[in-house]
C-alpha cells in the first residue's frame, strides 16, 4: 500500500511523489496472505492454531500470549501475539498442532467485518480471523507493487467491545470540496501513535492507518482505494478532503468505506456511509448541515489541528 497523510485542506501532491512512498508498517496481527480453507482452533491454555492453504500447501501457525490492547504509551510497546509458523516445533520443540484440542465454542462477540471465522473461549475472550485487501494502490490506480490487492489473513484476541471507528461527511472550502472526518477510539479512549514517517507510515507499535475507499467515483464503478492516513495524536481524529491529485480527479463517491487494523491484537474495524450531493450555497439545509458538522469537528479536535471549514 502507498499512502500520504493529507491535511483537511486537501494538499495537492504529484502522482510521482505518491508512487515513491514506502511500504506500510505492520499493524494488528498479520498471519499470512492469499489463503484459503482457513480454520481456527484454541486450546485450554490459550494457544490458537490457525490452519490454512497457501503457496500450494497446508500451513499450521500457532499464536498465543496477548489479548486486547494497551493505551498509547511512549515507554511500553503495544501488545502482540507470539507466533510460531512451524506449528510448535520452533518454540516448543514438538508438533503442538497434532495434539491441540479445541475448546473454543460458538462466537458470542460483537459483529465483525471481513470475518472468516471466530469463536469464544471458556474464559469469555474471543478469537477471530479476518481477511481483507488492506494494501492497495491509492487514487484508484491499478496495483503496481508486490502486495497490492493481496488478501491479508489477520488474527485477533480480545474481550468486550472492539475499537470504534466513527465518521461524518460535509464539505470544505466553502463547499468547494467533499470532505470526511472522524475518530478512532478503543474503550472510550483515543487510538494514536507517536512517530511516523513524513509519508504517514507508523514507526511505533501504536500508530494506526485508516484506509479510505470510494464507491462509484471519478475513478470508475465499484470500490476503489482513495487514500490512507493516520489517526492523529492526541485525540485519534482524522479528516480528508476529496481534491485533485496531479492528474487524478477529485474522487468523491456515492458511498465511502473506512477500515483499519484494531489496536494491539483487537479486531479490524470498519465504517461505511453515503456520500453527499454537491454543496448548494443558498440551500438552508446544506448550510445548517455544514455549520453543525464544523461545530462537531471543533469539539472533537480541540486538542489537535482542526479540519478546514
Amino acid at each position: 500500500m502507498l499512502r500520504v497523510a493529507l491535511p483537511a485542506a486537501g494538499l495537492v501532491v504529484s502522482l510521482l511523489a505518491l508512487l515513491l512512498l514506502p511500504a506500510p508498517a505492520e499493524a494488528s496481527q498479520l498471519i499470512a496472505r492469499n489463503t484459503s480453507t482457513e480454520r481456527l482452533q484454541v486450546s485450554a491454555d490459550g494457544k490458537a492454531l490457525v490452519t490454512f492453504h497457501a503457496g500450494g500447501g497446508v500451513k499450521r501457525v500457532l499464536a498465543w500470549g496477548a489479548i486486547n490492547a494497551r493505551p498509547p504509551s511512549r515507554t511500553t510497546r503495544q501488545v502482540s501475539l507470539d507466533v510460531d509458523y512451524s506449528g510448535g516445533w520452533g518454540r516448543f520443540g514438538r508438533p503442538v498442532w497434532k495434539t491441540l484440542r479445541n475448546v473454543c465454542g460458538r462466537y458470542r462477540g460483537p459483529a465483525l467485518s471481513f470475518l472468516v471465522t471466530a469463536c469464544t473461549a471458556p474464559d469469555g475472550s474471543h478469537w477471530a480471523l479476518q481477511k481483507w485487501q488492506r494494501s492497495q494502490a491509492n487514487l484508484g490506480l491499478p496495483p503496481f507493487k508486490p502486495g497490492h490487492g493481496a488478501y491479508e489473513l489477520r488474527l485477533s484476541h480480545w474481550s468486550g467491545d472492539a475499537a470504534r471507528l466513527e465518521a461524518w461527511t460535509d464539505w470544505s472550502y466553502s463547499g468547494q470540496w467533499h470532505h470526511i472526518f472522524g475518530r478512532l477510539t478503543y474503550r472510550g479512549q483515543p487510538v494514536y501513535g507517536y512517530t511516523a514517517t513524513f509519508d504517514g507510515d507508523p514507526t511505533d507499535t501504536y500508530g494506526r492507518v485508516i484506509n479510505l475507499d470510494t464507491f462509484n467515483s471519478a475513478y470508475g464503478p465499484g470500490w476503489r482505494r482513495e487514500n490512507a492516513f493516520l489517526a492523529r495524536r492526541p485525540d485519534g481524529t482524522f479528516c480528508y478532503g476529496f481534491v485533485p491529485h496531479g492528474a487524478r480527479p477529485p474522487a468523491h463517491g456515492k458511498r465511502y468505506r473506512l477500515a483499519t487494523s484494531g489496536p494491539g491484537v483487537t479486531p479490524d474495524v470498519t465504517w461505511e456511509g453515503p456520500g453527499l450531493h454537491a454543496f448548494r450555497p443558498g440551500n438552508a439545509s446544506d448550510l445548517q448541515h455544514e455549520a453543525s458538522m464544523n461545530a462537531l469537528q471543533r469539539r472533537m479536535m480541540r486538542t489537535s489541528k482542526g479540519c478546514h471549514d
